[in-house]
């Protein structure tokens, strides 16, 4: 482990005092050849940008959690090569997919999710919740696996104050959501294809119902009284979808366009489009407090994962140019462990056009 266990505590901490910020959002499309993808936006509520890499996990790699005690959680072997990326410490990979197909992330679930409490006696048996992504992919191949895995450990906070849901998709276009509340996982399938944060999932599918007269095109004319009223525009029908950025405001908000798009032909043709809708939630980096100048929660990077094809796309606040990872070029058998910064630079240069 490259950075020390209070490094790591104070580097989650700072997440964990931004965590009521923070703004993830989560789709999932299907093209029309049966490509499955599922995309996401990660934010960051604390000044500057937000340490991220890509990680490449070899299989037969010997990983171990961390607990809020130290580097001293459970041992496990990576049976199955991974392509993540991560978020402060390249163990915390917040969204990647395997060499087997099955992909899951990470989102924020303040004040919702609740865990075992971390008891060194269990300690080698133990996951710290930023690490079940990893383990998840090192470790299973479906989600059957990861229901059936995820009875044998105990997943702990590696801090009390964070707490965190799941996504995890199949290849076949299956994807559920899991929370853990209480110290009991539950698994919840999800056929609206979207997740975002706090409250439950559950109660994100009630409040869809709230909804219930929101429909793609126009509306159409009716009296009122002795008036007309007439659309001023397209997509009148959507009028009262919620713009903000709150988790329930932006579960409905990505419903509706994930559930309203016009299937593509394949899978790099959803991809492409899977990033145009996320462009509807990317945050902007706006001053919250001007007292003191905080950062307002702030989209910092983009994804899309292309399971049918072991493709991870991904795009940052700084270089918008889409960038592929292909796991089919990976042999996992030799690579090294490895991560590395998602820029390679600062900033990227604007391109200049020369006319002539």
């Amino acid at each position: 482990m490259r950075q020390s266990i209070k490094g790591i505590l104070l580097g989650v901490a700072t997440v964990a005092s931004a965590e009521l910020s923070f703004a993830c959002t989560g789709i999932s499309l299907t093209a029309k050849d049966g490509s499955y993808v599922q995309a996401r936006t990660i934010e960051w509520a604390y000044s500057g940008m937000l340490k991220s890499e890509y990680v490449i996990i070899p299989r037969g790699e010997h990983l171990r959690s961390f607990t809020p005690d130290g580097a001293d959680g459970m041992r496990y072997t990576a049976r199955y090569g991974v392509v993540g990326l991560a978020v402060q410490q390249r163990e915390f990979i917040a969204e990647g997919i395997n060499e087997a197909g099955l992909s899951a992330g990470l989102f924020f679930f303040p004040n919702f999710g609740s865990y075992e409490p971390f008891d060194a006696a269990f300690k080698e048996r133990s996951v710290c919740d930023m690490q079940l992504v990893e383990w998840m992919l090192s470790q299973c191949a479906t989600i059957d696996d990861v229901k059936q895995a995820i009875e044998e450990v105990r997943v702990i906070p590696l801090i009390n104050s964070v707490a965190l849901h799941w996504r995890i998709g199949e290849p076949t276009g299956r994807q559920v959501v899991l929370e853990i509340v209480d110290g009991e996982a539950h698994f919840y399938e999800n056929r609206v294809g979207v997740l975002t944060n706090a409250p439950d999932f559950q109660w994100h599918l009630t409040n869809l119902d709230n909804y219930v007269n929101l429909r793609p095109g126009a509306a159409e004319k009716y009296q009122l009284g002795g008036a007309t009223l007439s659309p001023l525009g397209g997509s009148s029908a959507m009028l009262g979808l919620p713009g903000d950025f709150t988790p329930p405001s932006r579960f409905i908000r990505a419903a509706f366009f994930r559930n309203t798009a016009a299937p593509m032909g394949d899978g790099e043709a959803t991809v492409m489009q899977a990033f145009h809708l996320l462009n509807s939630f990317d945050v902007p980096m706006t001053i919250e407090n001007p007292n003191n100048r905080t950062m307002c929660s702030a989209t910092q990077w983009t994804s899309a994962i292309d399971l049918s094809h072991r493709r991870v796309y991904y795009r940052t606040a700084i270089n918008m140019n889409v960038r592929c990872i292909d796991l089919t070029t990976i042999d996992f058998t030799k690579v090294k462990y490895q991560s590395h910064s998602l820029d390679s630079v600062e900033r990227q240069p604007v391109e200049q056009i020369v006319i002539q």
